[in-house]
């Protein structure tokens, strides 16, 4: 997710990739993305820091406390954006140095490709300049919007989960189509358009998806049918409790 925010915001120029430094555990993945974007492999987590004025920390959630304690206080003030679910502003706050200012940030997979939905929430010490930066970098690989930090747990719950929810409902429509006679490849590729389609429907026409459904919806239809067999498994019901399920469990990560 780290690669495909930085080559993102490279590729919209909202960054420059010969001014990035890397560093990753596994230093195959550092020495790819340097190769990728043009960037300097850092030699430890302190040079990198040293040599930043903003440091995008991607690591698991478990992980991350660890790795904010571990870093040296004799330096001056940097931004540290956090993408890691459920960890707290506050706690980072407090294993970083007084001055440092976070960013907490929501993003999510389809980023990789320019379509990100993410969601960001400024620390005590950001500023107005930090939080411009950040939907600057998020922005170029989709749309971002700023929210309290006490609602990142249901953006994590709805779009940082939600691609995985609409995976699965893409491979049962395409497994439907299988199952009324269409071959695999072709009803993947309907119900992937399918719902590209209605997606942008409601986004290009701002209109409710309940009226968009409607004039889909003829009286003794075909629609109806297929709408009414919906309600009688509890689609709706359970899209609902699968965001309120992931959204408890970013809860439960930063507990």
């Amino acid at each position: 997710m780290g690669s495909a925010l930085v080559k993102g915001a490279i590729k919209e120029n909202a960054i420059d990739g010969q001014k990035v430094m890397v560093i990753d555990l596994i230093p195959e993945l550092a020495r790819k993305l340097s190769k990728d974007i043009g960037a300097t492999i850092a030699k430890t987590n302190d040079d990198l820091i040293k040599n930043s004025d903003v440091i995008l920390l991607c690591v698991k959630p478990q992980d991350m406390i660890s790795l904010s304690d571990s870093f040296a206080r004799e330096r001056s003030s940097k931004l540290f954006i956090s993408i890691a679910a459920g960890i707290k502003i506050d706690e980072l706050e407090n294993s970083l140095k007084n001055d440092d200012r976070v960013i907490r940030v929501m993003p999510n997979t389809p980023a990789m490709i320019g379509q990100g939905a993410s969601a960001q929430s400024k620390g005590k010490n950001a500023t107005e300049s930090d939080t411009k930066f950040v939907s600057k970098i998020l922005n170029a690989v989709g749309i971002s919007i700023e929210v309290p930090e006490k609602q990142l747990d249901a953006v994590t719950g709805l779009s940082g989960s939600g691609p995985a929810y609409i995976y699965t409902v893409i491979e049962a429509l395409a497994d439907g189509g299988v199952l009324v006679g269409l071959p695999k490849e072709k009803a993947l590729t309907l119900a992937a358009k399918t719902v590209i389609g209605a997606a942008k429907m409601v986004t290009k026409l701002d209109e409710h998806p309940a009226k968009l459904r409607d004039q889909v919806t003829s009286p003794g239809g075909t629609t109806i049918a297929g709408l009414a067999a919906l309600e009688s498994g509890k689609l709706r019901s359970t899209l609902i409790e699968a965001v309120k399920a992931a959204t408890k469990r970013s809860e439960e990560l930063g507990s």
